[in-house]
């Protein structure tokens, strides 16, 4: 008997094949090893060096990342997400909004956000509608837990959301050529200094004003 192609599935589920189990772990860790190279040594690491981490070859990264602005867009969509989930995460185990709040700032510290600071200035589009909404699930992750902490009396009232992300992402933010090799023992300390200070009762007066998420998009 003749077989008859099934024409009741849509024309695109047709024509466009799942990707197989492999491919999707190829590109998995494609972003894991560039990643881990943009922190180490900056967003302008070869490309080569990133397919020699990951343990593919040169023709499956570029299968899968044409250029550099198409791998390191995945390499901040990736982090942004992993930041996310990791607020979320920390709503949902503690009880306490103040201690809910130290957790996700030691556990994005783990994230190495501040990477993603010398990767924004590259040649990519900042502005694609992926990264607008992962930067938005962020950004409100982040002021729950910044608003619950404040309600709750914990947290001083003379800060700001904008405050806890520029803190994080100088702290995290590695710094290549450094002469002490191994300054990232100290981060998860100084970010401990960093969250007493935003203990409340407040013990000093700060100068300024607060940094807000308007603050931070702000490019001029």
């Amino acid at each position: 008997m003749e077989t008859v192609a099934d024409t009741t599935a849509p024309a695109a589920q047709r024509r466009t094949p799942r990707p197989r189990a492999d491919a999707l772990r190829n590109r998995e860790r494609i972003v894991t090893a560039a990643r881990e190279l943009f922190v180490e040594f900056g967003p302008d690491v070869p490309l080569d060096d990133v397919a020699r981490r990951a343990g593919v070859g040169n023709a499956t990264l570029y299968r899968n990342f044409p250029d550099r602005a198409a791998l390191t867009h995945e390499v901040v969509l990736a982090v942004t997400s992993r930041t996310t989930a990791r607020a979320e995460e920390a709503t949902a185990a503690e009880a306490d909004p103040f201690a809910a709040l130290s957790r996700f700032v030691h556990a994005a510290a783990d994230e190495r956000i501040g990477a993603l600071c010398p990767m924004l200035s590259g040649v990519f589009d900042r502005d694609h509608p992926d990264l607008l909404a992962e930067r938005d699930r962020l950004e409100a992750a982040v002021e729950g837990l910044v608003s619950r902490a404040m309600s709750a009396g914990r947290l001083r009232t003379d800060i700001a959301v904008g405050d806890v992300l520029v803190a994080l992402s100088q702290l995290t933010r590695p710094l290549p050529g450094i002469a002490c090799l191994d300054i990232d023992r100290f981060t998860h300390r100084h970010l401990q200094l960093f969250l007493d200070g935003l203990e409340a009762p407040a013990r000093s007066v700060l100068p300024g004003s607060a940094a807000t998420l308007e603050n931070l998009r702000r490019r001029d």
